[in-house]
């Protein structure tokens, strides 16, 4: 599953995100949501979270 739609995505999930930092290579970091930033209900990119350690990207995959 694609992190396009917030419906999807809810704090404790684990997913794997794009940094800012990290857009251009496309390396993906894996953790534990915290809260949902993306106000909107879908995102071309993905949604945007912060993860349990702090980092925040867009969600690329969700493990579940």
């Amino acid at each position: 599953m694609d992190g396009t739609r917030r419906p999807d995505i809810r704090p404790g999930l684990r997913v794997s995100i794009v940094l800012k930092q990290d857009q251009r290579t496309g390396k993906l970091t894996e953790g534990i949501v915290k809260d949902l930033l993306t106000k909107s209900p879908t995102h071309p990119h993905g949604i945007k979270v912060r993860l349990e350690s702090g980092e925040v990207g867009r969600v690329k995959e969700i493990m579940g």
